[in-house]
């Protein structure tokens, strides 16, 4: 039961985002008499939590898939760019694709120590903040980040590739079509990756 409240929170989730994901609406979609379904979510807080969870996970497989698509490369900087840029595409590409989740999965208030839990993370055992650390990590390992820049980038590449995700699902960017959000996603990167 609670497999199928949780799916049924993510279908609602993606026709409406975070706002659509009422747990009446759940039981009732589910076929699920409302007082069994507080068994499993004690309030629609709980359930909006378990769908943020659960598309945080939808992120970093979207992520992960990006990254899979990275060729490889015998120079170490150049492919450490590459997979940073990958997550990053991969990102926003989710946000373009899964509006309702994307804006779910960032929706109930966190903080950075959820940002790391285990039901949020991709195939990886990665969650999206732990999949971009990785990829910073890996920059400095190669040589390509001051090991004194590291602290805090997570902070600033997270900060403009969400903010460009947002911008382009519910913002003034959202007439851009997949071809000038991939240029615009590239220029960001770029700026993130100068700025690092």
């Amino acid at each position: 039961m609670r497999r199928a409240l949780l799916e049924v929170g993510l279908e609602l989730a993606r026709a409406g985002g975070p706002d659509a994901v009422v747990l009446r609406e759940a039981t009732r979609r589910a076929g699920v008499v409302p007082n069994a379904a507080y068994r499993h979510f004690a309030d629609r807080a709980a359930l909006l939590g378990a769908v943020c969870a659960a598309s945080q996970t939808a992120v970093a497989v979207a992520m992960e898939t990006e990254l899979t698509r990275v060729p490889p490369d015998p120079d170490r900087v150049r492919l450490a760019r590459a997979r940073l840029r990958a997550i990053g595409l991969g990102y926003i590409g989710f946000a373009r694709a899964e509006p309702g989740l994307f804006r779910t999965a960032f929706s109930v208030p966190p903080d950075l120590r959820d940002a790391a839990a285990p039901d949020r993370a991709g195939n990886s055992g990665l969650t999206p903040f732990q999949l971009l650390s990785t990829r910073l990590d890996e920059l400095v390992a190669v040589g390509a980040l001051p090991p004194d820049r590291r602290p805090g980038a997570e902070v600033m590449a997270w900060s403009a590739v969400h903010g460009l995700a947002m911008l382009t699902i519910e913002g003034p960017l959202r007439s851009l079509d997949a071809e000038q959000t991939r240029a615009a996603a590239q220029r960001v990167l770029d700026m993130v990756e100068q700025g690092l």
